[in-house]
């Protein structure tokens, strides 16, 4: 059985052979000759269409590729059983389609794939046959040639429900965030961002489209008062924020749905209602003087964005970390919409939740487009960026690649710029 997981399982600075080899043989075997691994590895790549270099260093690869080099690794292994855990989440499109060929090259040579993922569409391209979980047990178990993608969705869910995001045509309003020419460093000190240029108008979803790991955490961070640029101009309503804290943002109308709402959302230990007055418990009307809490006043926000955001919980008081995870994400849903904010920055709004809560989160985005808010959704699931946007800038290494309006928003030239190439300017 060989496994490839969702994030790799590979030493970058080693070769693919090297790392194919790695813990393949013990200390108490002859040593192996290299060149003739290679010889092996070439041969097996070849047989299964893998297009892999064996003496490429593996962190010079593109993601695609190192991807197949985990496949590798396991038939090398003499895997007959391969599985793959959500193997799409950080390809492009060009990418995805060449891991569907080889696993297509995979199973006529007798291999059998289990391939896990919440997205319909590769389900109904991949598999012969699907098995629907839900709440940890098995639904059904049918041919995909005698199912559809709603029928999938409906026993996900347990209930009938529309796929179909209804993006009404409006027209955007005056420019509320510019961004002009902004770096930054991550936590290491690498370039994260390098010259970004970037507008979102009022009433307008701005998706940003890219491979994890390109930018988007930091542009996050930088618009949401966590992390200070180190060169560039930030613009909201024409008043200069750069590096202003996470308060004064806060107080400017900037709303911010976290990536990771278990570590950056919500203090899990703390009960549903606190985690509703997280940014506000030292002001009124949810405390005194800054320091004593009105719990009634806090019990009472909580339950009203209970029955707002429809959250299933047995009680304001129970902790956070009892709710599923849809639940919690309307927690952070409920405090961030119910400011009514100016400005919404939503990274991966909807990761790790089932149709139906993805559904609610899209629903009350475009609530807030709408309502005349600035959004810039953040998003790996170009599915998703796609569907809601108005515009779509798509970065790689740090750099915005090229911003597509809605007509031009195909996914071909949206995966070119993802592996780094820039859209041709018109002139």
């Amino acid at each position: 059985i060989g496994m490839v997981h969702q994030h790799f399982m590979l030493v970058p600075t080693l070769t693919v052979v090297e790392n194919l080899v790695l813990g393949r043989y013990s200390s108490y075997q002859p040593l192996f000759h290299l060149p003739k691994v290679e010889e092996e590895v070439a041969a097996l790549a070849a047989r299964y269409g893998l297009k892999v270099d064996p003496k490429a260093r593996v962190g010079r690869l593109s993601v695609g590729t190192q991807q197949r080099v985990e496949i590798l690794k396991a038939l090398y292994r003499g895997a007959q059983l391969l599985i793959l855990d959500e193997p799409t989440a950080v390809l492009t499109p060009q990418e995805m389609r060449d891991l569907f060929k080889t696993l297509s090259v995979l199973t006529q040579q007798g291999l059998a794939v289990i391939f896990i993922t919440h997205k319909l569409d590769e389900v109904m391209a991949v598999s012969q046959r699907v098995t629907v979980l839900r709440d940890g047990r098995v639904v059904s178990t049918l041919f995909t040639k005698d199912t559809s993608k709603p029928e999938l969705a409906r026993l996900m869910v347990g209930r009938e429900m529309s796929l179909e995001v209804q993006r009404p045509p409006q027209e955007p309003g005056q420019v509320l965030l510019k961004i002009e020419g902004l770096e930054a460093r991550d936590e290491l000190g690498l370039p994260a961002l390098q010259g970004i240029d970037l507008e979102v108008h009022s009433g307008e979803i701005v998706g940003i489209a890219g491979v994890d790991g390109n930018g988007q955490r930091e542009l996050a961070q930088i618009l949401t008062g966590v992390l200070h640029p180190s060169r560039g101009h930030i613009l909201l309503n024409g008043q200069d924020i750069t590096g202003r804290s996470a308060s004064h943002l806060l107080k400017l109308g900037v709303a911010n749905i976290p990536a990771d709402r278990h570590s950056e959302g919500l203090v899990m230990e703390f009960s549903l209602a606190d985690n509703t007055v997280l940014k506000d418990h030292g002001q009124p009307p949810f405390s005194s003087y800054g320091v004593l809490l009105n719990n009634e006043r806090i019990s009472e926000h909580a339950r009203t964005i209970v029955e707002r955001f429809a959250v299933r919980a047995t009680s304001v008081k129970a902790p956070v970390r009892k709710l599923s995870g849809g639940n919690q994400q309307k927690v952070v849903l409920g405090r961030e919409l119910s400011r009514e904010p100016t400005l919404l920055v939503a990274s991966q709004p909807t990761r790790g939740l089932d149709i139906g809560a993805t559904k609610y989160v899209h629903e009350n985005l475009l609530a807030q487009r709408a309502r005349g808010a600035g959004i810039l959704l953040i998003s790996t699931e170009l599915e998703e960026v796609l569907a809601l946007s108005d515009r779509v800038a798509v970065i790689h290494d740090g750099h915005i690649m090229g911003v597509l309006e809605d007509d031009r928003s195909n996914l071909e030239q949206i995966g070119l710029m993802m592996a780094g190439e820039r859209l041709p300017v018109a002139g």
